[in-house]
């Protein structure tokens, strides 16, 4: 009785964590690669924030939610080859972006750069008074020194890319990702447990059905 007893209980276990495990899994998982993806910078463009080999990951989001100031990834058909660049949003549609060759002006407010690259001018890059077009955006590289970007396409609709192009903005925080990803590894921990619960107790209730086979007594007396 009490092995039975014991597989039932391993039984219930798993009909419970069995399907919990799933949803977690399938839950975490899916959701992470629905809303991210994965990007290796293949360039110096975007020096010092991000180097070559750097690993990064991308938060999927459609052309609304760009904003000033977001690393995208995005790709530009007839530019580089087709292949998607990350480069930084310094103006929107209807923007006014002027640049005296050093400093960089949006719609009349000075621009905060941190991030750039100090000390390297590329010689290519003069000044320069942009309106973005809608549906358009300004992208520069950090790495000013060494990117192709927006300020060599000024004749094509004021060196803007089409917005509905980005593919994703650099995620500047990995806590959400991770946080997902950890629920959808648990899902699969509590899924592979379960499993091994409903094994061990399908196991247990076989022995506990196993029909006892009647021994005769030994002999008490002699012949």
């Amino acid at each position: 009785m009490r092995q039975r007893g014991a597989g039932g209980g391993l039984g219930v276990a798993a009909r419970i964590l069995v399907p919990l495990g799933l949803v977690l899994a399938l839950g975490g998982i899916g959701y992470f690669f629905t809303h991210y993806r994965g990007a290796t910078v293949m360039s110096q463009a975007m020096e010092p924030t991000y180097r070559m080999g750097d690993r990064l990951v991308i938060e999927r989001i459609d052309a609304g939610g760009v904003r000033r100031g977001d690393v995208v990834l995005v790709r530009v058909p007839e530019r580089y080859g087709s292949r998607p660049v990350l480069q930084r949003v310094i103006g929107t549609a209807g923007d006014h972006v002027v640049c005296d060759g050093d400093r960089i002006t949006v719609n009349g407010k000075p621009v905060d750069e941190p991030y750039v690259m100090r000390g390297e001018v590329n010689p290519g890059a003069g000044p320069y008074d942009v309106r973005v077009p809608e549906g358009r955006l300004f992208l520069l590289g950090d790495h000013r020194g060494n990117s192709n970007d927006a300020r060599f396409y000024l004749d094509e609709q004021s060196g803007s890319v089409a917005a509905s192009g980005v593919l994703g903005r650099v995620q500047k925080g990995f806590a959400v990702s991770a946080a997902v990803m950890a629920l959808g590894v648990l899902g699969i921990v509590l899924t592979l447990v379960g499993a091994g619960l409903g094994i061990g107790g399908y196991a247990a209730g076989r022995r506990a059905r196993r029909p006892l086979v009647a021994v005769p007594p030994w002999p008490v007396g002699g012949p």
